[in-house]
């Protein structure tokens, strides 16, 4: 353990991986932001400070890292996770158009550049082939439907 007090950088770059590791596993921006503290003592001791002056770099920098940048990135990542303009809730609002009668039970439109199975709304007309339609919600692989009057 002598090259430990030696080399005590390695130290720091070992709790820095460690922390990267567990952070893949969470990927909440808090473990990466302590690894960048943990990164911070390691250049502290390369630069032959102190034990005190390493953990005190550490720990400013990880503090800095949590409560400034973390909030930034954390944002950053999640801007758009609530957002239905992907996958099948992103459809919803679209017009579509109609190529096989739709019923309340049956029906087929084209939606996206895909065909789709479809519904009438509970108390529409049925829409005939060639008519435009406009969705109103999507149950399962399911559209449901109503006239489109633009």
């Amino acid at each position: 353990m002598d090259w430990l007090t030696d080399y005590p950088w390695v130290a720091w770059v070992g709790v820095a991986l460690i922390l990267a590791a567990i952070e893949a596993a969470t990927v909440d921006f808090v473990f990466v932001m302590l690894a960048g503290g943990a990164l911070a003592g390691g250049l502290a001791a390369g630069l032959g400070g102190n034990i005190a002056v390493q953990v005190i770099v550490a720990v400013l920098v990880a503090a800095l890292l949590l409560f400034v940048v973390r909030p930034i990135v954390k944002r950053k990542f999640t801007e758009g996770e609530h957002d239905n303009t992907i996958g099948a809730s992103g459809l919803v609002g679209r017009e579509a158009r109609v190529i096989q009668t739709v019923t309340d039970t049956d029906g087929r439109i084209k939606l996206a550049g895909e065909t789709w199975s479809a519904r009438v709304a509970e108390g529409s007309e049925p829409l005939r082939p060639g008519d435009d339609a406009r969705v109103i919600a999507i149950h399962g692989a399911t559209a449901i439907v109503a006239a489109d009057r633009h």
